[in-house]
């Protein structure tokens, strides 16, 4: 095979060879990637548990707002304050008898 012959055939091979390396390199990315298919199984369990977190904090949240109604100055509930009043500050009256409760 003479000199001129194998430059050409490497420099006609090169163009294709480097789009397919290039190609190459995102196919493995989409694929195996950060971001790639195999990553969705992932996402979808972190998903789920994002999902399931939101539902706790919803809860918590309704359960405080209620809270912070039963506490508003203008229409406090007397049984709550009470309850608050004697739980935080230890106030009993002296007819009264403290059962305590284990938690």
């Amino acid at each position: 095979m003479k000199r001129g012959n194998a430059t050409r055939m490497i420099k006609r091979a090169a163009w294709p060879a480097v789009a397919f390396v290039i190609v190459g390199t995102f196919a493995g990315h989409a694929i195996a990637g950060p971001n790639g298919l195999l990553a969705w199984r992932g996402y979808a369990q972190d998903l789920d548990k994002r999902k399931t977190e939101l539902a706790q904090l919803q809860e918590e949240r309704s359960q405080l707002k209620h809270r912070s109604q039963l506490l508003d100055p203008r229409k406090a509930d007397p049984d709550m304050a009470d309850e608050l009043i004697r739980k935080d500050l230890g106030l009993v009256r002296s007819d009264e008898v403290i059962v305590p409760l284990a938690d």
